[in-house]
């Protein structure tokens, strides 16, 4: 596996080793001792499943209290990943960064806590997998809006298109009234 540091503090962007033949192809997708290698040493309590048509866009999301970690991935299609630092003690505080997640590039990324994570579907459908550090929390989610112009996230939408969401993803709070993480 190849551990690649991300433009967000302690964000890891991971590249599994492919083994691919006549049957199909195989890969490790965790494995705790090379992850505490690379400084992930992280717990897993609950695992997610989700499935969505093109330009679904689903985020930004974190839980304020009773953060999570996440390791997620794509299993089938096309997801563009982005991922916001809320960590006033980061160096990369206020900062987003986005990346490719595909079941052909088998690319993973380790969100640590204290980030605002979503996706935007870009392929027909997608099946998007993630590991998470602590148990999801109702009462404690939080949507950072998608498209706060004060982050300038640059969604790879076609022009005149409009993401399909959820009433909660639409209604999303800006970046400088969401809360934030010390």
């Amino acid at each position: 596996m190849k551990f690649k540091n991300t433009p967000i503090k302690d964000a890891v962007l991971i590249e599994p080793q492919v083994f691919d033949d006549a049957r199909g192809f195989f890969l490790e997708t965790w494995q705790v001792e090379k992850f505490a290698a690379a400084g992930i040493a992280a717990t897993f309590v609950q695992d997610n499943h989700s499935r969505s048509s093109q330009w679904t866009l689903r985020g930004l999301h974190f839980q304020s209290e009773h953060a999570q970690g996440k390791l997620v991935r794509v299993t089938a299609g096309t997801v563009y990943d982005v991922i916001v630092d809320l960590r006033r003690n980061s160096s990369s505080f206020g900062k987003w960064w986005g990346v490719e997640l595909s079941a052909e590039n088998h690319r993973m990324l380790w969100v640590p806590p204290g980030l605002a994570h979503g996706i935007l579907v870009t392929s027909e459908m997608a099946d998007f997998l993630y590991k998470c550090t602590d148990l999801y929390s109702p009462a404690h989610e939080r949507t950072l809006a998608w498209n706060d112009p004060r982050l300038g996230i640059q969604w790879p939408l076609p022009p005149g298109t409009v993401p399909v969401m959820s009433a909660k993803d639409r209604q999303g709070t800006s970046f400088a009234d969401i809360e934030k993480f010390a």
